[in-house]
């Protein structure tokens, strides 16, 4: 069985121990998240398991024929074409098929016997790992994954830095799928894609033979993904079975049961510290000792750390404003002449938690910046209520000073004292030493927590927020969460944390193609209720069509034609019969592929340089060949479906 091992692992930058005497093992098959505060080392981790950073100690143990592939945080790509992109990671192949035709070249041209038979060695060596490596099947493969990613034939010329954030994303998890590894390691593989496609890819990964491990801090994705859990807590690991949720039940449990132990602890130590200084002196003196002697060989356990990570307050309630916080009326809007929003109408009430959800594009943004006045409608009506104060959360701050520190921040914008806002600033998890770093060094997940606070202090009561858990770790988004549910007034957030949505929202608005539906629920109500209408939908229609087919067939009897089905047919090639007859040729050309790769690999055929180099002709002529009919059956099987 495939296994990853890691024993002992640890590492450290300076005097900074990142962690440390790491211990775990992951199997094929095996769906593990691996989660832990910003900071904590997740992503060093995996690359000391990649090999890519050298740990100070322990060891990972990974068969070197074991396959890996790894899709980084916010990975880039080149000004390639996807092809050629996804080629790229075929390169260690590439590089045997160019050593083959130089040994080619050289077997063709020496006359020494004796460098001959070592040129043929070193050829039969390379033509082995040339195919072990899949190189004579690697552009249909390459051609296979980009099209079940959903890329198109016109994509593969287009240069790769010219597509969408969600779609370099997959074109990273191509690059990686590619090679069909056997241990497939992911970084925040949602990051930038839209709903859809985060469904999409759980349902792949669920579905994927290999093993995967994931770092991420979409709670939801980590529900429906991971069959186990890996959390990095005080520089160690923590191995729970079970998805997120189980993870925060069990760890609950953990906690509860340490702290029991903690308390039990305590109450020993304190009665035994009791009877000790009663019996110091005097007739049980002797005992006395005897149990100071136990104390002090007593193992102290640790104060449980309490896992919410952040305290509760309350916020003053906002101003009274009007029942009709906000209102779209058959508002049409865009930029220049491409129309985004068609005649939408929307009405957020008083209390309202209302979550804008769609794909990417689709014109959420745009319908934040109509309400905030950032953007004014070509037609239609935009009005806030009376006495609305609104408040807005944009993903790049720029409310917030760079020269202040954190507690500068606040009590200089609030004219708070510094108690009360440390008091406030510990409930957003900055705390001791935090609360003077300078606001410009901060990272993107800590200016997401300080502007979101400033914006509940500032007494806003309708809170307009843009995707206000980026960059945020779990502890923080639960920070955000508890707060925004405690929020006394009227909130619109966009937002692709479905986790998030579930927790805050009492309202979903879908918008897409420039209408908006609305639900009255949260995430899982919307999905639930989407799921059923699709389904019946696809009913309805199989229904229509079967009512349609038996309608045409009648219709035909009754004009007396009952062969005009098949002069259709004559008319109108029949795709099914073409693409069976192509699968009984492509299986014929695979087979005879099969048979010249035994040829190619024999050393009697290499001992013949004009004989290997015909075999290798007809080998790629074959190939091209395999290639054009591969396509042609693609091309018929889409025609089929649609």
């Amino acid at each position: 069985m495939s296994l990853l091992e890691v024993r002992g692992l640890s590492k450290a930058y300076g005097i900074q121990t990142i962690f440390s005497d790491i211990n775990f093992q992951i199997r094929r098959g095996e769906k593990v998240g691996l989660i832990g505060p910003n900071g904590a080392g997740k992503t060093t981790l995996v690359r000391c398991l990649l090999g890519f950073e050298k740990p100070d100690s322990g060891q990972v143990t990974l068969a070197v024929e074991e396959r890996v592939g790894y899709v980084e945080q916010d990975t880039g790509v080149g000004s390639a074409t996807l092809y050629d992109e996804l080629v790229a990671a075929y390169g260690d192949v590439l590089g045997w098929q160019q050593e083959m035709r130089r040994l080619e070249a050289g077997i063709a041209s020496e006359k020494d016997q004796g460098k001959l038979e070592r040129l043929m060695k070193e050829y039969a060596q390379a033509v082995e790992r040339f195919e072990r490596g899949g190189g004579y099947e690697y552009e249909n493969t390459v051609r296979r994954v980009a099209f079940g990613l959903g890329f198109t034939a016109e994509d593969l010329t287009r240069p790769a830095n010219e597509f969408s954030g969600g779609q370099k994303t997959r074109i990273c998890l191509a690059r990686a799928l590619i090679r069909q590894p056997d241990f497939l390691f992911l970084d925040e593989p949602t990051n930038h894609l839209d709903l859809g496609m985060v469904e999409w890819l759980e349902e792949f990964l669920i579905n994927y033979s290999g093993a995967v491990l994931v770092i991420s801090h979409d709670r939801y994705f980590l529900d429906n993904v991971a069959g186990r859990i890996l959390a990095i807590e005080n520089s160690t690991i923590a191995d729970y079975s079970g998805n997120y949720s189980e993870y925060l039940e069990k760890k609950a449990e953990k906690f509860a049961a340490q702290d029991k132990a903690y308390a039990k602890q305590q109450a020993f130590i304190a009665k035994t510290e009791a009877y000790i200084d009663r019996y110091r002196a005097g007739i049980k003196s002797k005992q006395a000792r005897g149990r100071q002697s136990q104390l002090a060989r007593l193992e102290r356990l640790a104060r449980p750390e309490d896992m919410t990570g952040f305290d509760f307050f309350a916020f003053n309630p906002p101003a009274e404003c009007a029942e009709r916080v906000a209102e779209l009326g058959e508002v049409t809007a865009g930029y220049g002449d491409k129309t985004i929003l068609n005649e939408v109408s929307l009405l957020v009430r008083r209390g309202d938690g209302v979550a804008l959800v769609g794909p990417n594009g689709a014109g959420k943004t745009t319908l934040l910046k109509l309400l905030t006045g950032d953007l004014e409608a070509n037609r239609g009506k935009v009005k806030l209520g009376s006495r609305v104060r609104l408040g807005y959360f944009a993903q790049e701050h720029e409310t917030l000073t760079e020269t202040n520190s954190v507690l500068e921040e606040v009590m200089r914008e609030f004219a708070f004292s510094e108690e009360r806002s440390r008091h406030y600033l510990g409930s957003f998890l900055f705390r001791g030493d935090d609360v003077y770093k300078r606001v410009g060094d901060l990272s993107g997940g800590e200016k997401a927590r300080l502007a979101l606070l400033k914006l509940m202090l500032a007494g806003a009561n309708f809170l307009i927020l843009d995707e206000p858990t980026n960059h945020l770790d779990i502890a923080a988004r639960e920070a955000v969460e508890e707060a925004i549910m405690n929020f006394p007034g009227t909130f619109l957030t966009v937002s692709h944390d479905r986790y998030f949505l579930d927790k805050v929202a009492n309202r979903m608005v879908e918008m897409d193609n420039g209408q908006l539906t609305e639900y009255a629920g949260n995430y899982s109500y919307y999905r639930d209720k989407k799921t059923a209408a699709e389904k019946a939908a696809a009913q309805a229609a199989s229904q229509a069509s079967a009512i349609e087919k038996k309608q045409n067939g009648k219709a035909a009897t009754a004009q007396g034609q009952p062969n005009s089905g098949k002069s259709a047919n004559k008319r109108k090639p029949d795709t099914a019969k073409q693409a069976k007859k192509l699968e009984e040729e492509i299986a014929m050309l695979e087979h005879e592929l099969t048979a010249l790769e035994v040829r190619l690999n024999d050393p009697e055929s290499h001992a013949d340089a004009s004989l290997s180099r015909e075999l290798a002709d007809e080998y790629a002529a074959k190939q091209a060949e395999l290639e054009e009919k591969y396509g042609t059956w693609l091309e018929l099987t889409s025609e089929e479906e649609e």
